[in-house]
């Protein structure tokens, strides 16, 4: 991400939270920017998840039924 294009932004942020961080000398913007980038991801991966239940399902059903296909060939 150190190539995209960044813009100024205005947040709100917990005042004690912001002293701290400042105080350990913390970059803010990056911190703000990590902070989201891990939010977005993990958002993702919940839709993701939500939007292919069906298909989970059916794969954990099928492997509770039959076991893993390929199950026979596995030496551990």
């Amino acid at each position: 991400m150190a190539s995209a294009v960044r813009r100024a932004t205005n947040v709100t942020i917990n005042q004690t939270l912001l002293d701290e961080a400042k105080g350990l000398g913390l970059n803010i913007s990056r911190a703000a920017e990590t902070g989201i980038e891990t939010a977005v991801r993990a958002e993702k991966e919940r839709l993701w998840q939500v939007e292919n239940a069906e298909a989970i399902q059916s794969s954990n059903d099928y492997v509770e039924k039959y076991g893993l296909p390929l199950a026979k060939y596995r030496v551990f």
